[in-house]
């Protein structure tokens, strides 16, 4: 049965640890506040999740928060480095965050309070009130399915770990982005079998410059192969069916052990939509002030991937590390 504990009355409520909710808090504490950080999983879970060996585009100066320096000898951070900077920020700013604790429920009641209910992983619930919410929710959760027969077999993931799995297995990349071409030149190196899937007519123009010229190299040379403008239909226990997206074009099988679905992922708004934010049915953002970040709902901020529309890389940390400014700003105009 669960259990529920003590309602608790908070200045500011962050829905979200990751580096851009980091990044607020940090900006908060510098007027003066407390904030309470929510976070379902793991503080950065979003990196956590990334692949074990990825390094990534921007430099590490990009990634900074809160004006702490990000220091690495290499020109690009990996993932490890990154993990540590911001659990280290977090720990030594003393930043308040409740882990594996998910909020379910944001409501604002009619004194204009807002009323947060959590529950931890043991089931227990929390209610929490607060005069401002920050959501900062990432995405990592909810992949963009393709909707097609065989999906939900065990086989498929929509999550690229490592390569070392995949030792030797012919393997499906659903996808033409750089999570997909960064996912096929790992697996090269334990030996798989690599066919790329992708809709695009040519490569994508998001792919990095520096493993481009590469990726192209092996798909010359034969050892990935490249289907262009084309799509998984089906997805079988050891095929799957593949369609060129063009009039008339007949479906073929490839013999296949795993599916990496590396479609991209969306936010979940279902939070900001219950306090009453409006959220565009078409673009799918938020109804937002650039300057402030407030929503609709006064009282009531967005910070991060979730400012975005169904293209959720139209936000990076570079730039959503910066929301956090613009809220503690316009919150200290409001104390």
């Amino acid at each position: 049965m669960n259990e529920q504990i003590a309602k608790v009355t908070e200045n500011v409520i962050i829905i979200g640890a990751g580096p851009c909710g980091l990044s607020a808090a940090l900006e908060l504490q510098a007027i003066g506040l407390d904030p309470l950080l929510i976070e379902k999983n793991a503080v950065v879970h979003s990196i956590y999740q990334y692949p074990t060996y990825m390094q990534f585009f921007s430099t590490a100066e990009l990634l900074e928060i809160g004006g702490i320096p990000f220091t690495t000898p290499n020109e690009k951070p990996s993932r490890r480095e990154a993990l540590q900077y911001y659990r280290d920020v977090a720990l030594r700013r003393q930043l308040r965050i409740h882990a594996y604790e998910s909020a379910t429920s944001l409501t604002r009641n009619e004194q204009g309070l807002f009323r947060v209910e959590t529950t931890d992983r043991f089931g227990a619930l929390r209610i929490y009130e607060a005069n401002f919410v920050v959501v900062a929710t990432g995405y990592f959760d909810h992949p963009n399915l393709l909707g097609i027969p065989g999906e939900e077999l065990p086989k498929v993931t929509h999550f690229f770990q490592e390569a070392h799995p995949y030792t030797g297995m012919k393997v499906a990349i659903i996808g033409g982005s750089n999570s997909a071409v960064d996912a096929a030149m790992e697996l090269l190196r334990v030996g798989a079998n690599i066919t790329l899937v992708y809709r695009g007519e040519s490569y994508s123009p998001s792919i990095k410059p520096w493993v481009l010229p590469l990726f192209e190299g092996m798909v010359r040379k034969g050892r990935i192969r490249m289907l262009f403008a084309s799509r998984v239909i089906k997805i079988g226990e050891r095929t799957v069916t593949v369609q060129e997206i063009k009039p008339d074009s007949q479906p073929f099988l490839l013999e296949n052990d795993f599916v990496l679905a590396l479609t991209g992922f969306r936010p979940e708004r279902t939070l900001l939509t219950d306090a009453g934010a409006t959220v565009d049915t078409d673009s799918t953002i938020p109804s937002f002030n650039e300057e402030t970040m407030e929503t609709n709902v006064p009282g009531l901020y967005i910070a991060g991937v979730i400012a975005a529309g169904r293209e959720a890389n139209e936000i990076f940390i570079e730039s959503g590390r910066h929301h956090g400014e613009l809220i503690a700003k316009h919150i200290q105009e409001k104390l």
